[in-house]
């Protein structure tokens, strides 16, 4: 069965972009696809209509931004592209049922998450980290929220770097880590789609970054032994 990605505000159209200059958490970016909204509209029409024409240039517009993102999340190069793959079939057979109340962009953003985590659940692959598990649950605790831009993780990181210490994480805080600070999801969407509390959404995600901000302290003491 489909996991449904949840509502979003209207005000997010599109996913917050991962930033190495201003911070994991960033300002909503702009779609960084060539084709106007209008261009991509008409493609959308004619895709509708069985357009196969039409259907590759939205591929090739589309294609670099979907990657990545299945990328990120399961941290493998192989399983992103085939998830890639997977994502712009799901697309092609449900077009139709896409009525315009969001921009394609973000409809298309979401059916990729849906198509990644599904795939993540068949691995059998534990989204919740064990640690979480044994504690009580966080919106119990004695608030705190740990879901503010963290800016002791910004400044000027090297991006492979950084990406290999994504793809150490845990699954299950990489796969939070993503969601929230790369791709923009709020985390009532993020305890939904991955079916756990919002305050295990804020604590996965303080852990991850704590996570990142020791692996990336200890890369360049590790390549200044090589």
């Amino acid at each position: 069965m489909p996991y449904a990605v949840a509502p979003t505000n209207s005000s997010r159209e599109t996913p917050r972009r991962f930033s190495t200059e201003t911070g994991f958490a960033a300002t909503p970016r702009i779609a960084r696809n060539s084709a106007t909204h209008h261009d991509q509209a008409d493609l959308l029409a004619r895709v509708q209509a069985g357009d196969h024409q039409a259907f590759a240039q939205l591929y090739a517009i589309h294609k670099r931004q979907v990657y990545s993102l299945c990328l990120h999340m399961t941290g493998n190069i192989a399983e992103a592209e085939d998830l890639t793959q997977e994502a712009f079939l799901q697309f092609h057979r449900k077009i139709n049922t896409f009525r315009g109340e969001s921009a394609l962009s973000t409809w298309f953003h979401r059916l990729t998450v849906n198509v990644v985590l599904m795939h993540l659940r068949k691995k059998g692959l534990q989204l919740n980290s064990l640690d979480e598990m044994m504690e009580p649950d966080s919106e119990k605790r004695p608030g705190r929220s740990f879901g503010a831009p963290d800016l002791a993780l910004s400044g000027a990181i090297d991006r492979l770097a950084l990406q290999r210490a994504i793809n150490d994480l845990p699954a299950g805080y990489r796969i939070v880590f993503v969601l929230h600070d790369i791709e923009g999801f709020e985390h009532n969407e993020i305890a939904t789609l991955l079916e756990f509390s919002i305050g295990n959404s804020k604590s996965q995600l303080h852990k991850a970054r704590m996570k990142l901000r020791e692996s990336l302290r200890r890369r360049p003491q590790q390549e200044g032994r090589r």
